[in-house]
């Protein structure tokens, strides 16, 4: 049998050309949206190439336009916090939808792993990036400034000299909604438990925190705990925290993998969740899900906040967005597990 040649060669602009009775450059400024091409040629064009299955050259128009048409998913947060084992934490459920949201506009996101997000950026060929929850003066943020890239920040930026625009995550708020929960659930010593670095999401948690300490009269404990820790890192802190206040009788650890460091710990001092101590946390994500006892936490949309990220940074990358451009994501919701639940509300 003789060996099958190569296949038909796909149609190229001057295919459309021929058959449209049109030149090169009408094909390619009605496929492209240029120049002043009457709407009636404009559609009979349209017609011809999707007749002839004609496909532009993604790679050729990037090289015209000097546009990657890409663009980067980076955050300096510990892989044990951003993704731990399962690889499907925080960070990955950010990148899923915001990759869904960059291909809608013929975007690739180019996901850059958090342990290299410094260097990871120098090199990976895009147009400007999403920062995830940048800490005070954060690796990803400074290479993408030396690189002269624009960007944004998901997640309120806390270093005094970041002015780009950014997706509020609402961090004071869901402190608070958690911290108020644990006080309608009864508790009179609540601890919190948040990362040692500079997140928009540990500053305003210790921020609400203090405010609902003094108006509640509970006595503040703060303790924090390296992220790169991961669970190991809250086990250990609340372990200690529990030695140090024997009288504690809820956690908010703002990390999930925190808490469930923190109900491991909890069981291993002999007391029991939720009944001795109760345990809350900020994310609801896989660990959140399937903890025992399974974790309150807070759906913070992060489908919606990824997908306005995107759109906040296309706006940049078409110069249409302010630099001090802030767009809040959807209002977090509380979602109330055996973790913390003594009182069964009513019905």
């Amino acid at each position: 049998m003789p060996a099958s040649g190569p296949g038909p060669k796909p149609p190229t602009i001057a295919d459309v050309a021929r058959v449209a009775g049109v030149s090169r450059t009408t094909v390619s400024h009605a496929l492209n949206g240029l120049g002043k091409v009457d709407p009636r040629t404009r559609e009979r064009i349209k017609q011809v190439a999707a007749e002839l299955g004609y496909r532009p050259n993604l790679r050729a128009q990037r090289l015209r336009h000097g546009q990657a048409k890409a663009i980067a998913l980076a955050s300096s947060m510990p892989f044990a916090v951003a993704g731990g084992p399962s690889r499907l934490g925080f960070y990955m459920e950010i990148a899923a939808a915001a990759a869904e949201s960059a291909l809608l506009h013929d975007y690739a996101l180019v996901l850059v792993p958090p342990v290299q997000s410094g260097s990871g950026l120098h090199s990976v060929d895009i147009d400007g990036a999403i920062v995830v929850e940048p800490d005070v003066n954060d690796p990803a943020t400074a290479r993408l400034r030396e690189r002269g890239l624009p960007y944004v920040a998901l997640g309120r930026p806390v270093s005094p000299d970041e002015q780009v625009p950014y997706v509020d995550l609402h961090g004071g708020p869901v402190a608070e909604m958690l911290l108020a929960h644990l006080h309608q659930q009864g508790a009179e010593r609540p601890a919190l438990i948040i990362g040692s670095g500079e997140r928009h999401s540990s500053v305003d948690a210790r921020e609400a925190y203090g405010r609902m300490a003094a108006a509640y009269g509970w006595p503040p404990v703060v303790a924090t705990a390296p992220e790169a820790g991961g669970e190991q890192a809250g086990y250990e802190r609340c372990a200690a925290l529990l030695a140090e206040h024997p009288g504690t009788d809820a956690v908010c650890a703002l990390v999930d993998a925190f808490a469930v460091g923190a109900v491991r710990a909890i069981r291993d001092s002999g007391r029991t969740v939720p009944d001795d101590v109760m345990v809350v946390t900020r994310y609801d994500g896989l660990r959140a899900r399937t903890c025992d006892p399974l974790l309150t936490a807070v759906d913070l949309h992060l489908d919606r906040a990824a997908a306005d990220a995107v759109e906040l940074l296309l706006g940049r990358l078409r110069g249409g967005a302010a630099p001090t451009t802030s767009v809040a994501a959807p209002p977090p919701r509380l979602v109330v597990r055996a973790s913390s639940l003594r009182i069964t509300p009513p019905a």
